[in-house]
């Protein structure tokens, strides 16, 4: 039963197990929570997701590595914390619009930051078990976060925050 548990919860509710890049469809299952906490004006709830998905990837790390090789694309539990990150303390808006546009950028800039693994990501990843598997996307949503928070500021009526 533990086995199984780790499974579902480390593969991000089986998201992971996407033949065609499981860390982007992972990635994106992750914005329908993050979409969630925002609609209902609860951002805070970030916060508790982000440590959530740290846990479970601590928890289930060794058991992912144990059957499926080093950091294994199908553990998507990293990138639900790194993609939550990115929007940690992002200032949302009160239009839907708005906020799918800020949480498409995040995506996308995570994205490029968890593919490339530019400014040490990719030094990071080679941590032993779960701390490689999981400080990668969480710098990777560091820098998206950085990044997003720059651009809303340079063009904040782009972000609907003017």
């Amino acid at each position: 039963m533990t086995d199984k548990l780790k499974y579902f919860l480390g593969s991000g509710c089986y998201s992971g197990l996407s033949p065609l890049a499981p860390g982007t469809v992972g990635s994106a299952t992750s914005l329908l929570i993050i979409f969630g906490c925002i609609y209902a004006q609860k951002e805070i709830l970030l916060i508790p997701f982000i440590l959530f998905s740290a846990a479970i990837t601590f928890w289930a790390g060794s058991f992912f590595e144990n059957n499926f090789g080093k950091d294994p694309g199908i553990m998507v539990s990293d990138e639900w914390a790194g993609q939550a990150l990115t929007f940690a303390a992002i200032p949302f808006s009160t239009s839907v619009q708005a906020n799918i546009i800020i949480l498409l950028t995040g995506f996308i800039l995570f994205r490029f930051f968890d593919i490339l693994k530019p400014l040490g990501i990719k030094k990071l990843q080679n941590l032993k078990s779960s701390w490689g598997i999981l400080c990668d996307d969480l710098l990777a949503g560091l820098y998206a976060f950085l990044c997003i928070k720059t651009l809303i500021f340079l063009w904040p009526k782009f972000f609907g925050m003017a």
